[in-house]
């Protein structure tokens, strides 16, 4: 099955783990796949549980980065199982692993997912997560 560009990918995080997030969304940037996250699409005075909803339900992907903070994280635990219930995402999930952690914290289900490592190295975990879209990475451009 040929890869399938993503309409937009809702990236869920801890906040924690922003300066990291920032990177991946700056690589993701780059390679022009449309992404939702809540550092640049929330603004001040919104009803920011209402525009996650409002995300979850229009995005096609859901990627979620997988840290010590996340696997603590109320928020990103409710964006998961949401994901999970939802049959328009079956398959395109993508569980981001920027260090080593207890990933049964937020789901036991992760283990079944191919998971894109970011533990060894910053340029094989972005090749690894464009390559989900068919997108080759040049860390030159």
């Amino acid at each position: 099955m040929a890869p399938t560009l993503p309409r937009e990918v809702f990236l869920s995080h801890a906040n924690q783990d922003r300066d990291f997030v920032d990177s991946v969304t700056d690589v993701m940037a780059r390679y022009t796949v449309p992404l939702w996250y809540s550092r640049s699409n929330l603004l001040g005075a919104q009803q920011w549980h209402d525009e996650i909803g409002e995300a979850l339900r229009r995005c096609d992907w859901f990627a979620v980065v997988l840290s010590a903070n996340s696997v603590e994280s109320v928020w990103v635990k409710h964006e998961l199982t949401y994901a999970l219930r939802q049959d328009r995402f079956r398959g395109r999930i993508i569980p981001i692993m920027r260090e080593l952690c207890d990933i049964e914290r937020l789901s036991w289900t992760l283990h079944e997912f191919q998971i894109v490592d970011f533990t060894q190295s910053f340029e094989v975990g972005c090749e690894s997560l464009l390559r989900v879209w068919g997108i080759l990475l040049n860390m030159n451009s």
